[in-house]
């Protein structure tokens, strides 16, 4: 049998030491040391600016086109608007806040208060446009009380603009401004003066660039605290871990929201990093829009790509059926990346097929693990893996303590890249750290080979997420939701996993539409969900799926005795999603408690699907 090749890429050797300490547990690091990295992120801008002047740096669609901005034209664009922001009064306690989408005025905002020492605070769009009651935003606009509010447009962000919270707050628009406000070309129409020059000067590695809002579970969102320390280690460390970054200078076409760590600091820094191109994708993984996702991967070839597991199952039916895309989207790519939540089997294989199909060799898949706390990168795959759910090593500055928990090891993790703690939450800093100083991020992971370290750390879940049956036995829900899906496949967008103090395992399944579609080829396109879901057809997969886990023979635990479908797609305003695409477990299971009710006591509903 042939062997197929990895495509030609240079990875920083898998190494890794373990210190052992008392009970089962160990430190495992990486015996490679950090090395020197950036002050802050305004000195990769002015060493761009000079050595790679007219290479495009943010590119946007406008119109056919794209618009585009060099290196030296983004340098005294930044320097203008760090000037507006100084002569308005704000600094470190009067940050910016921005409601809006991914965008070049976005970006440059950003990165000129981040210039002068005032932090940024990019909020989820979805708290201003898709919250009925703005209670989320109202939240972190009275924590944050900023000193400038930028919205893109005025007028889809109107209602938003005008909460009690952000009265007297200077509202600035790029288009169709809203009474009394400012526009973004004021901004860039201010002269900078010797007072940028001096701020700059003042920025230190411990200075707050960026407070990120998490997205919580049943609580209101907690702010990061995010210095140029974390930022600027974590590039290095990653520049380390994968060294061919110092061959190329990266392009993206990533649509993934800057108000989260993954896309606003993993991604788009290291565009930062290594002098690369970002053409901000308008897609998402969403009806509709992923279609603008393929349309900007057929004009442009990234050289890394990066999306969630959600976005590649939308992504590959549109690389399968069009080979132009194929092409263009394979030609230069090193490598594709997934993160936000486990990659189920069957996408991780139809990638590598896809990949194989186009170029005739494996372009690598790879992934990593952080979190807003960790800005972002505290493992990362630099080494060949054949299957999902291996998350790599701890990169250089990163250690993380294994501690045995509830029959899993707890990973905690200490390093440059960490948070000082949550803005104006000391009682919430205080219980995020332990007694040796690691920051308790609530996951757990295991070694791919526990006699060889260096194969790697794979995830196994959250710590908090795990439940018991009546029975004692533990359920480790992170792997039995990948295994479901994977099993279930098509018919299944995402699940989230019941039983807790119940006899046997259930899942409530997000169901597909195209997934349901393929299984039903003669319904109608526009045929509802909610009507696919009750033939017979979408409910014997989702039953031979359980069969096939039950076939296994891993015991209860992996068992999924019962099942339903839902039609309904996760809700935000009730924490069910980010706008990233990740399901929180804890908030579906309290939001729909009354289907998990109708999954354990509903004896004979049609609706339930059962092993047999």
């Amino acid at each position: 049998m042939k062997t197929i090749a990895w495509g030609p890429i240079n990875f920083a050797p898998a190494r890794v030491e373990v210190e052992k300490l008392e009970d089962g547990a160990f430190i495992i690091r990486s015996p490679d040391s950090l090395k020197p990295f950036s002050r802050c992120l305004g000195d990769l801008l002015y060493h761009w600016a000079d050595r790679i002047p007219n290479n495009a740096f943010l590119a946007q669609r406008a119109g056919d086109g794209w618009r585009k901005i060099t290196w030296a034209q983004a340098l005294p664009m930044v320097e203008a608007i760090a000037q507006s922001l100084l002569d308005r009064g704000l600094n470190k306690h009067r940050p910016v806040m921005i409601l809006s989408d991914n965008s070049i005025d976005h970006a440059l905002l950003a990165l000129a208060a981040m210039h002068v020492g005032i932090p940024v605070s990019p909020v989820s769009p979805a708290y201003s446009l898709v919250s009925k009651d703005h209670s989320k935003l109202k939240y972190i606009a009275d924590l944050l009380k900023p000193g400038l509010v930028y919205a893109a447009d005025g007028a889809k962000f109107a209602d938003a603009l005008v909460i009690p919270e952000l009265a007297r707050v200077e509202v600035v628009n790029s288009t169709n401004p809203i009474i009394g406000a400012s526009t973004f070309e004021s901004l860039l129409a201010t002269t900078p003066g010797p007072e940028v020059e001096t701020a700059f000067a003042s920025v230190r590695p411990g200075t707050v660039s960026k407070i990120l809002f998490t997205s919580g579970s049943t609580d209101m969102p907690k702010g990061v605290i995010n210095t140029q320390r974390m930022m600027c280690s974590n590039q290095q460390a990653i520049r380390q871990c994968w060294p061919f970054l110092a061959e190329i200078h990266p392009v993206l076409v990533d649509w993934l929201p800057w108000n989260h760590t993954f896309g606003g600091n993993h991604n788009f820094n290291m565009v930062m990093r290594h002098g690369g191109t970002l053409y901000i994708d308008e897609g998402k993984p969403m009806p509709g829009l992923v279609d603008k996702t393929a349309a900007n991967l057929k004009e442009i070839s990234p050289t890394l790509y990066f999306n969630v597991p959600r976005g590649y199952d939308m992504l590959i039916p549109l690389l399968e059926k069009d080979a132009e895309l194929r092409a263009n989207f394979f030609k230069d790519l090193k490598l594709m990346f997934y993160a936000g939540a486990a990659l189920p089997q069957n996408l991780w294989e139809k990638l590598e097929q896809l990949s194989i199909q186009t170029v005739g060799y494996k372009v690598r898949l790879v992934s990593s693990w952080g979190s807003t706390e960790t800005s972002p990168m505290i493992t990362t795959v630099h080494f060949d893996i054949e299957r999902a759910g291996n998350v790599g090593l701890p990169a250089p500055g990163c250690e993380i303590k294994m501690i045995p928990n509830a029959g899993k090891l707890e990973m905690r993790v200490r390093g440059t890249n960490i948070t000082p703690g949550y803005f104006k939450r000391d009682d919430l800093t205080r219980k995020a750290f332990d007694e040796d100083g690691f920051y308790i991020i609530g996951d757990a992971g295991k070694l791919a080979d526990p006699d060889d370290p260096s194969k790697g750390i794979i995830f196994d879940g959250r710590v908090a997420e795990d439940f018991k049956l009546t029975s004692g036995t533990w359920v480790h829900v992170g792997a039995l939701r990948v295994a479901i899906l994977d099993a279930a496949a098509p018919i299944l967008q995402d699940a989230v996993i019941t039983g807790h103090d119940r006899e046997e395992v259930g899942v409530l399944g997000f169901a597909s539409l195209p997934g349901c579609l393929k299984l039903c080829p003669d319904a109608a396109p526009d045929t509802p969900l909610a009507e696919l879901i009750a033939r017979p057809e979408i409910k014997a997969r989702l039953q031979a799926a359980m069969k096939a886990l039950a076939a296994e023979g891993k015991g209860s635990s992996h068992r999924v005795g019962r099942g339903l479908l839902m039609a309904d797609p996760p809700s935000i305003d009730a924490n069910e999603i980010t706008d990233k695409g990740y399901i929180n477990q804890r908030a579906v299971l309290t939001k729909r408690s009354d289907l998990v009710e109708k999954l354990y006591t509903s004896a004979g509903d049609a609706d339930v699907v059962r092993l047999g």
